[in-house]
Formats: C-alpha cells, sequence, structure tokens
C-alpha cells in the first residue's frame, strides 16, 4: 500500500509539473484553446483551483460542503459556468490562487485522520482518495494544457496512482451508464514509464487489458480515443469496460474523437 505522505507529495510534485507549464504564459498564452470544447488554459487552471478549495472545504466543514453539493445536485451551479467565471480573473490573481489553494490542500488532507470519510459529490472518501483523485484531475487537466501548448510532457510513475484509480472504479464506470458490472476480475498488465510491470487481479482472470500505463490513464481520463492507445483487451467484458471507463466522479464525458486530439467533456 502506497503511504499518505507519499500520495499528497506526488500531487505537490503533479501540480509543480503543470505550474511549470503556465508560470511563463504571457495573457495571450491564458486565453489558448484547450482539447476540452470550450475552455482555455484559464479555464483549466480555474477548475483546478476551485476544486482544490471545495476540497478543502469538504476536509474542514462537512455540512457547509453538503450545502455546496446539493446546490450543484440541483442546478444552482454547472462546472461550465464555474469554470468560465474563473477564467475571467487576471491570469497573474489566478494562478497565485491556485497556488495558494493546492499549498492549503496538501495541509489540511496531511491533518485529516485516519479512517475519517470525507464528503464529495461521489461517494465519501477518505484523505488518501481525495488525494488520489487530484493526482488524476491535476494530470488530466494538464495534459489538456499541454496538449494546447503543443508540449509533450514526459511521464512519470506518478500515473500509477490513476492507473490504479482506473482500477478500482471500474463498477463506477458501469453504473453511471446505467450497466450491470462484471462480478468476476480482471487482470489488468501495464508498462510504467520507469519500466516495471503493474498489474490488478489474478492472473488467469479470463478478462483482462494489456497496455502502457500512459494510454491507459489517458483512456481513463478521456484524454484519448480508444483507438489512439495501444491498448489491448482480452475477453467481451474488458473490451466493453474500455469502451465506458471513466477515473472521475460524475456523469460520463464526450471523450476525444479518434485520429486527433479532438473535443470532449472536460470532466
Amino acid at each position: 500500500m502506497v503511504s499518505a505522505e507519499l500520495i499528497l507529495a506526488d500531487l505537490v510534485d503533479e501540480s509543480q509539473s503543470l505550474d511549470d507549464l503556465v508560470a511563463g504564459l504571457e495573457q495571450s498564452g491564458w486565453a489558448l484553446q484547450t482539447p476540452a470544447e470550450g475552455w482555455t488554459i484559464a479555464h483549466q487552471i480555474g477548475h483546478l483551483a476551485w476544486t482544490d478549495e471545495n476540497s478543502i472545504l469538504a476536509a474542514t466543514d462537512a455540512e457547509a460542503f453538503k450545502a455546496q453539493a446539493e446546490l450543484a445536485f440541483t442546478g444552482g451551479f454547472t462546472i461550465d459556468g464555474v469554470a468560465d467565471e474563473w477564467a475571467r480573473q487576471p491570469p497573474a490573481q489566478l494562478l497565485a490562487r491556485w497556488r495558494d489553494g493546492r499549498r492549503r490542500l496538501a495541509e489540511v488532507l496531511a491533518a485529516v485522520p485516519e479512517g475519517a470519510k470525507l464528503p464529495w459529490y461521489g461517494p465519501p472518501m477518505s484523505a488518501t482518495s481525495m488525494a488520489t483523485a487530484r493526482i488524476m484531475e491535476t494530470w488530466a487537466h494538464g495534459q489538456d494544457v499541454a496538449d494546447a501548448l503543443s508540449v509533450t510532457r514526459t511521464p512519470t510513475d506518478r500515473l500509477r496512482h490513476i492507473a490504479h484509480l482506473a482500477v478500482r472504479t471500474r463498477g463506477f464506470a458501469y453504473s453511471v451508464h446505467r450497466l450491470e458490472p462484471p462480478t468476476e476480475e480482471f487482470r489488468i498488465s501495464l508498462d510504467s514509464p520507469g519500466g516495471d510491470l503493474w498489474t490488478w487481479g489474478p492472473e488467469d482472470a479470463a478478462q483482462s487489458v494489456r497496455g502502457s500505463a500512459l494510454d491507459f490513464c489517458l483512456l481513463a481520463t478521456q484524454r484519448r480515443h480508444r483507438s489512439d492507445t495501444d491498448l489491448q483487451a482480452v475477453g467481451e467484458q474488458a473490451e466493453s469496460w474500455l469502451g465506458i471507463i471513466q477515473a472521475f466522479a460524475g456523469p460520463p464525458g464526450k471523450g476525444r474523437l479518434p485520429g486527433s486530439l479532438g473535443a470532449g467533456g472536460a470532466a
């Protein structure tokens, strides 16, 4: 099991990796469109900053967060609307707010008692799970920013957190599509950026997925179309899972178009 300290350290590092991409941008750079339809780089950073602040609220004032979540569930605000609002901030102000929020979030999550569950827009989660989710979302939105800037990022072994989250949320991916999840275990075998083989599930499973960790994470965060990955599925159920996989909470995203970065949701 990965320690909470390591996960939080990886969250800090993943955030800094994205910070390095945007810190030197001119104002025009913040207005660049990303592959997520209607979202600029400012939208991407604004969404991350807003979510960090909501994560802090979930960890420090559960009742206030639940009221905020109820507002979202009843249509009081939308993710696109929030992103529009945050993207209107001056870039320097937005960058400073994101930096401050993610610093405070790391401190807050480190102080959450072991075993405590934090409310969220999906099922309640531990502080460790919330940190893992923040790594996933930071990496995914960072991919949108990198694509907008035509930058190829060097993958790191922090991808293991995202891959693990995608494997653990297999049942959720089915449920949001109103499908009955398979009861049998799958074998997932992924080639890590560092050259190791990451595996989940029994070796003799009839359903299996094989490929690179990078492509698996790109697909699970819906930043690439399945046809643009190296992933190989054995078994009908494994194949169908790769068609609906998502590592993020909320409704199914639009994904990406095949053969290009394409337009898609900004989940």
